[in-house]
């Protein structure tokens, strides 16, 4: 079956006491194309790519209105999420000539960067104060770039490196695995789609036409889990508006299409080639196999992205450790 069942689960229910952990503040360590090597043996790739497969695994066949549990640190992460999204309202784009990359993103970013531990700590308990910190860094690194004004797949999977940390110090769980896909992701890619919109960012290293999407790549993976065998829903539905408008609240795949033909005029084989070719796939559980390869392939294996990824003791550059 799919790749993901052949994949360790996280480390999310073995987590290290905080007493004996010494965090660190992220840095990065993959400085030239060589480094890559280091990379694809190190424990953090092992955990991240752990983490989107078991994940994956676990909202197969779901819809987003599915009934699942909701904890704590869940409501938590929705509130911290609610935060941001109440700071683009209050920090609307300025008057400016260039049309795209308004700088009052620069502003919203500034106040992220200042408050990030202190929105982390509010879902973070007390015991666990240390590793405050190391985690904040990938909050910081998840919404785009306030130089250059882009967000692409590397932030997004800052986002994702950000949730495997909470659930390695144990803040999520095991339990948690669908809320954190359809609760807080779902709620993630709602804000980040108001930054691209209110902020025109352009797409971080987009390969225009020939790329999956200009900003994300996880909800297809994960939204095309949540497609597999559907009683009617096929791949080649998801090129016809009455069926993505009739069934985008239920399907994170499906949300994304909506985005992209909100956002783009022409016809959708044009301005979207690599889905326009995936709806001629068969099966659901082919999509979903072929995008896994294809985010390995497309950006987890590719430089201009990992260049800017961040290890710690959370997400560790030392190569995996059998055990």
């Amino acid at each position: 079956m799919a790749e993901g069942e052949r994949q360790p689960p996280p480390d999310s229910s073995e987590e290290t006491p905080s007493g004996t952990q010494n965090f660190i503040i992220p840095k990065k360590e993959i400085h030239t194309v060589p480094d890559m090597g280091k990379w694809k043996r190190s424990q953090a790739y092992a955990d991240y790519i752990g983490f989107i497969l078991t994940l994956n695994e676990g909202v197969k066949g779901k819809k987003l209105t599915f009934e699942y549990r909701v904890s704590e640190a869940i409501e938590k992460l929705v509130a911290l999420l609610n935060t941001l999204d109440r700071w683009i309202d209050e920090t609307p784009p300025v008057d400016q000539p260039s049309r795209f990359g308004n700088k009052a993103y620069r502003t919203w970013y500034a106040k992220l960067d200042e408050e990030a531990e202190n929105l982390v700590s509010t879902v973070v308990p007390p015991q666990l104060a240390a590793a405050v910190p190391e985690v904040a860094v990938y909050l910081k690194e998840s919404v785009g770039n306030s130089t250059r004004i882009d967000y692409g797949t590397g932030h997004e999977a800052a986002f994702a490196a950000f949730l495997c940390c909470l659930c390695k110090i144990g803040v999520l769980r095991v339990d948690d695995q669908i809320a954190i896909v359809f609760k807080v992701f779902n709620r993630y890619l709602e804000v980040m789609r108001k930054l691209q919109k209110t902020y025109r960012m352009e797409p971080a290293g987009s390969q225009g036409v020939w790329g999956l999407d200009d900003f994300q790549f996880l909800p297809f993976i994960w939204g095309s889990s949540q497609l597999i065998d559907h009683p009617y829903l096929e791949p080649r539905h998801f090129v016809d508006e009455k069926a993505v408008n009739e069934n985008h609240k239920d399907y994170m795949f499906l949300e994304c299409i909506l985005f992209i033909t909100e956002m783009k005029t022409g016809p959708f084989a044009e301005h979207s080639n690599q889905l326009w070719n995936i709806s001629a796939v068969p099966s659901w559980s082919k999509v979903n196999q072929g995008l896994i390869r294809m985010y390995k392939a497309e950006c987890l294996e590719k430089f201009p992205v990992i260049q800017h990824f961040k290890f710690g003791s959370l997400l560790p550059i030392h190569p995996v450790t059998s055990g």
